[in-house]
């Protein structure tokens, strides 16, 4: 290691800053945020400065440096275009030795500023020792990605029960599985969807009967198939389960993203083939809770459009089983907007609606008229076998025969394919198209050959995406 990683306890402690611009008020704000007092000396100082002066969080000391501003701190930067003045406060803050930062200038720093992520109390500090800080801010932004926003809630809330943790067990590895238990299961569950109370409660569960479990069912959104469409959340929560309940229409792709060592049970339905009936993954999903597992029911693009989630979660209620939602984005609104279709335009359409092609048998009546308004976007979700009908009964009911339709196959995915053509063409087009397929309807398919990107650089790269016109 060139530099030891360390995290210094600077509140309530003097920090010198040589300089008054743009850079030095960037190291002020992380300074500031660790509580240290920070003193200024510059001949002038920029406006964010001026701010902070003025309201007293930062002292200006000195319009000039001078050797005594170092008797009484703990650290100094120097953050100043005077290469001269920077070597100088390098040279007397060394012999000093105090620790000293020259800006941009790594041979003169007996301290580097890492690039930070910050989950306070929790704090991931990377360091490429002064060598590459680009990659270093590469590196930050994924983890900033990767890391939940609450982990510093959670870390805070471990904190105020690491005294009740260490009194109820004795050895240390006791105390390692408690926490380990509790970072992967409901306590951190209960803390991303902020039911604080609820998360504590668990806690004091568990420190009572550390080996009584609860599970719980988490329902993920996994989108339309593009495994980059997938939420950071849902990537979080999957590479956590336990046992992972997955449909036909969640991608390959975005399977291989579930922890490794999760069980994995496909419960998807086909049209005219169901393999698992919808009572037996509810039963399915509140057994295995109830086994003390994290359950994550992954399901194409939405759960609660046309996704039975609903449903679902109503059995985790009635059997008391905790569960949480982790919205995806759904087939109308990724496969369009891979497909160059956008929902809605000002010159074409000023609504969409969102049907289904399945509908329960004992429902209530198609309001067609409704649907077979000009002006408005049609997103159809599983419609391919009742394409015929949907056709006539939209003309009947009074759209134009020539109305511009799509049928979206496997959309977003890179054998995505869009067929075109008019709404009397429908049945044929849905016949042609590979599943899943969603249909749409309007005049805003007119513009799938202007905005189609996603196909026009999939046929440039030489792959399977291909565009059929009818008309």
């Amino acid at each position: 290691m060139d530099y030891l990683p360390i995290f210094a306890d600077i509140r309530n402690k003097p920090v010198l800053i040589v300089g008054g611009g743009d850079v030095a008020a960037r190291k002020i704000e992380l300074l500031r945020r660790a509580g240290a007092k920070v003193q200024i000396a510059a001949r002038a100082l920029c406006e964010e400065l001026t701010a902070l002066e003025n309201i007293g969080s930062v002292s200006w000391v000195a319009k000039a440096y001078q050797t005594s501003l170092l008797d009484s701190v703990w650290l100094v930067i120097a953050a100043t275009d005077d290469s001269a003045l920077n070597a100088r406060v390098y040279t007397e803050a060394s012999e000093r030795q105090l620790l000293v930062n020259v800006v941009d200038d790594q041979p003169k720093c007996s301290f580097i500023f890492p690039s930070i992520v910050d989950r306070s109390p929790l704090v991931v500090a990377i360091s490429s020792s002064g060598t590459a800080p680009v990659l270093a801010r590469l590196l930050r932004e994924k983890l900033e990605a990767l890391l939940p926003a609450n982990l510093g809630q959670m870390a805070s809330i471990a904190g105020q029960w690491r005294h009740k943790v260490k009194q109820r067990f004795d050895k240390m590895s006791a105390r390692r599985r408690f926490w380990e238990a509790a970072f992967n299961g409901l306590f951190a569950s209960q803390v991303a969807s902020g039911n604080i109370e609820g998360a504590k409660r668990t806690l004091d569960t568990q420190l009572e009967n550390p080996d009584a479990g609860e599970g719980e069912i988490i329902l993920v959104g996994a989108g339309p198939g593009d495994p980059g469409l997938l939420t950071l959340r849902g990537l979080q929560v999957m590479q956590l389960a336990d046992v992972v309940l997955y449909d036909h229409l969640v991608s390959d792709e975005i399977l291989d993203l579930v922890r490794r060592d999760a069980d994995r049970i496909c419960v998807g339905k086909r049209a005219s083939a169901h393999s698992v009936t919808q009572q037996e993954t509810n039963r399915l999903l509140v057994e295995l809770a109830k086994q003390g597992k994290r359950v994550v029911r992954l399901k194409g693009g939405d759960p609660f459009i046309f996704g039975r989630g609903g449903e679902e979660l109503q059995a985790a209620v009635e059997a008391g089983i905790p569960f949480q939602v982790v919205p995806g984005v759904t087939a109308a609104a990724g496969a369009t907007a891979y497909a160059g279709i956008p929902l809605t335009h000002r010159d074409y359409a000023q609504s969409a609606m969102f049907i289904t092609g399945h509908c329960r048998t004992d429902g209530e009546g198609i309001d067609w008229p409704s649907m077979a308004r000009s002006r408005q976007t049609l997103a159809i979700y599983m419609g391919t076998v009742k394409a015929a009908e949907i056709s006539a009964q939209l003309i009947a009911h009074g759209r134009n025969a020539q109305t511009p339709v799509a049928v979206i196959g496997r959309g977003t995915r890179q054998d995505q394919q869009v067929l075109t053509g008019t709404l009397e063409e429908l049945e044929a087009l849905a016949q042609r198209a590979p599943t899943p397929a969603l249909l749409v309807v309007g005049e805003v398919v007119n513009l799938h050959q202007q905005l189609a990107w996603f196909q026009h650089s999939a046929q440039r790269d030489g792959r399977d995406s291909a565009v059929v016109n009818l008309a």
